[in-house]
């Protein structure tokens, strides 16, 4: 008979989602373990693009004030894009970029030692038959059973598929990313520069006085699947994509940090799937990326899933710890908790979805004038006002 370890909340994924989430139940006096199959935390995207409302979920974790010291504030916009995307940032509103990495081991060095399991990869998922509980299989062979399982485990999400959450879809385009490191100082201004010729949009932010973030989004082509994971053909790749752009930003790219070059094909969950499909089933489910993963658009997959950890660990706790103080978890408890959660966060990252969605369709070269069209008048009619997504404020931890 398999003997399994029993966990009262196992969050499956170590990424931003996973510690943020992870950190936040901790914040509430919550404990809970971080399945992270990499064998140290991953730092996946080289930089994130901050909003207003991601900085009110950094705020309510208690790791802003620290963070806010690593990057500037972007204080303006400069775009060629016909004013596409000039129009989806508020200028009024906290801007910042941060290194990934400097957010996940800000968010890691908050959390108890003894939470995140590296190396750790979950192979599948099922319930008890006896008591309905999440049952885990790892891939050395042990079995973890939970009272709650969270997934933060990304757009290729083994807890969505379980759930029955239909695979996520590719847009025709795919995203560069780098870094470009100025050993005396660059001289950009604190602005977010977007520039595009023909189907090539590249966006330029400084990270701080001395470190700048970069990314180019152009078609995806079948050549990408055989160097998608060598930072020489990358660079060599997007070299090519950026003829007739100013020497200035060709010569950045070309002589970024080779280890930050990230090729990445864009991918997304249908809006009209999150509207059929459950984001929980019992006591199972997702958040993040593993729910309603976006392509870069709005700039806002992070700061969702911020907001996701916050919504789930207030509800987690206000279901939870005023009822049972000695910290064992009823079954009917959690999932009052966990639909509570599923209920709030639902039309949130329908809406963000859906602006995406539309925006990634307008940019996509594979769509014909006809949906590109519908796309602009169905943006104006839903999103009349189109940074109200950074207005939102998930509420108190």
């Amino acid at each position: 008979m398999e003997i399994a370890e029993e966990k009262e909340i196992v969050i499956v994924g170590g990424g931003i989602c996973g510690l943020a989430t992870a950190l936040a139940l901790h914040r509430k006096g919550i404990s809970s373990v971080v399945l992270e199959r990499s064998d140290r935390l991953r730092a996946t995207g080289a930089a994130i693009i901050i909003q207003p409302n991601g900085w009110r979920a950094l705020d309510q974790l208690g790791v802003a004030a620290k963070l806010r010291q690593t990057a500037i504030l972007i204080q303006n916009m400069d775009t060629m894009q016909q004013g596409l995307y000039f129009e989806l940032f508020d200028r009024n509103g906290e801007l910042r970029c941060l290194k990934r990495s400097h957010l996940i081991e800000t968010m890691a060095d908050d959390i108890p030692v003894d939470t995140i399991r590296l190396g750790c990869r979950m192979l599948s998922i099922e319930l008890d038959p006896l008591t309905s509980s999440p049952v885990l299989r790892l891939h050395d062979g042990s079995i973890l059973k939970a009272k709650v399982v969270i997934g933060c485990d990304g757009v290729n999400s083994l807890i969505a598929k379980f759930l029955g959450m239909n695979s996520t879809k590719l847009f025709s385009t795919c995203v560069v990313r780098g870094f470009r490191s100025y050993q005396r100082g660059h001289e950009f201004e604190n602005e977010f520069l977007i520039m595009s010729r023909e189907h090539i949009q590249f966006g330029r932010m400084p990270i701080n006085d001395k470190l700048v973030y970069w990314f180019v989004t152009r078609k995806w082509t079948t050549q990408d699947l055989m160097v998608f994971k060598d930072w020489v053909l990358i660079r060599e790749s997007t070299l090519e994509s950026m003829r007739g752009f100013p020497t200035e930003i060709v010569e950045m790219i070309k002589n970024s940090e080779p280890d930050s070059f990230i090729l990445t094909p864009l991918k997304y969950r249908a809006p009209w799937d999150l509207l059929r499909r459950s984001s929980q089933k019992g006591t199972v489910m997702v958040a993040g990326d593993a729910w309603h993963a976006t392509g870069p658009f709005l700039a806002q997959g992070g700061s969702a899933s911020l907001e996701d950890a916050i919504v789930l660990a207030r509800c987690l706790a206000q279901n939870l710890c005023t009822v049972f103080p000695s910290g064992r978890v009823e079954r009917k408890m959690v999932e009052t908790a966990v639909k509570g959660y599923a209920r709030e966060r639902k039309m949130r990252v329908v809406q963000l979805c859906t602006q995406s969605y539309l925006i990634g369709i307008m940019l996509d070269d594979a769509t014909s004038t006809l949906v590109k069209f519908i796309s602009i008048v169905l943006t104006s009619l839903l999103f009349g006002d189109p940074t109200a997504h950074t207005y939102y404020d998930c509420g108190r931890l």
